[in-house]
């Protein structure tokens, strides 16, 4: 059978726990991955780029000009 990858969010440890528990009774491989989030000061540089570009502060580069 090909993967399927489920999302759960579980509000704490506990419920982490009961899930791994589910998991292992009914004989489901898992895996458990935390996401991590991007870092808030990268997020605030992409946006305010973002912000730059509409307000016409960006500078633009001919794409035959970056294999100069």
């Amino acid at each position: 059978m090909e993967a399927v990858h489920i999302k759960v969010y579980p509000s704490d440890e506990g419920q982490i726990e009961n899930l791994k528990a589910v998991m292992k009774a009914f004989k489901i491989k898992f895996k458990v991955v935390e996401e991590k989030p991007y870092d808030p000061e990268f997020v605030k540089k992409i946006l305010k780029s973002r912000e730059d570009s509409k307000q016409g502060k960006s500078v633009s580069i001919p794409l035959e000009d970056l294999w100069k």
